[in-house]
């Protein structure tokens, strides 16, 4: 006979080390209002852990909470909210950049962890500088010019013509379809093959991004025979 085997009913520890997550990974926030990055203590043994968050920008790492408290152009617009998240009370365009939550914890098998989270704040448009030429011959080509260079991410452009919305392709509309305008949205450039009678007007342009638009003010253009 073979003999009995006696098996081991060895303890498993149900945390083997510190386990972080976040909600999270890419965020995006608005300039000037709150924004919480979170970050998430999925599993930990030690009690008092060390937090930690760096700011990462173009490569070099500098502090956002060191030694219990926040840091570096952090301070005072922002708090660590349980169990680890940051909370940003406005949010600056200069915030943007990558954050890393490092916990060590040193009662754990696993005793380090880090999350790393994208940030990037939106930027609403400034009013745009809008170029119309003060009048143009009938049957020449002229173009007008839209620019706008504070928002993030960049806006697209539409253009008004007596306070009515040119289509994106004149085609599309029966109103607009013997027009020979072509509108480029990501540069702002609105230009004319062949400039009609029915042209002239009164012009602006208009800038938009998730955060919100701007416009220039209008600006009249003359057609001439």
């Amino acid at each position: 006979m073979y003999p009995l085997r006696r098996f081991c009913q060895c303890h498993i520890p149900s945390s083997l080390g510190v386990i972080l997550r976040t909600t999270d990974k890419i965020v995006w926030a608005n300039e000037f209002e709150p924004i919480e990055l979170t970050c998430l203590i999925e599993s930990i043994s030690t009690n008092n852990p060390r937090i930690e968050w760096k700011k990462i920008k173009n490569g070099v790492p500098s502090y956002v909470y060191f030694q219990n408290k926040i840091a570096g152009d952090l301070e005072n617009r922002a708090q660590l909210r349980e169990p680890a998240n940051i909370l940003i009370f406005n949010a600056t365009r200069s915030d943007t950049a990558e954050y890393r939550c490092e916990v060590a914890a040193i009662d754990d098998q696993r005793d380090f962890d880090e999350i790393l989270i994208s940030l990037a704040v939106r930027v609403k448009p400034v009013v745009p500088r809008c170029s119309v030429p003060e009048a143009v011959t009938v049957g020449t080509s002229t173009e007008l010019r839209c620019l706008e260079n504070e928002g993030f991410p960049a806006p697209q452009y539409r253009w008004f013509h007596n306070n009515e919305e040119l289509p994106q392709d004149p085609k599309n509309s029966a109103k607009f379809a013997n027009s020979s305008y072509s509108i480029n949205p990501d540069t702002g450039g609105l230009k004319f093959r062949r400039v009609r009678k029915e042209d002239a007007g009164e012009y602006y342009c208009q800038a938009k991004n998730d955060a919100g638009h701007a416009q220039c003010p209008t600006q009249i253009m003359e057609v001439c025979e």
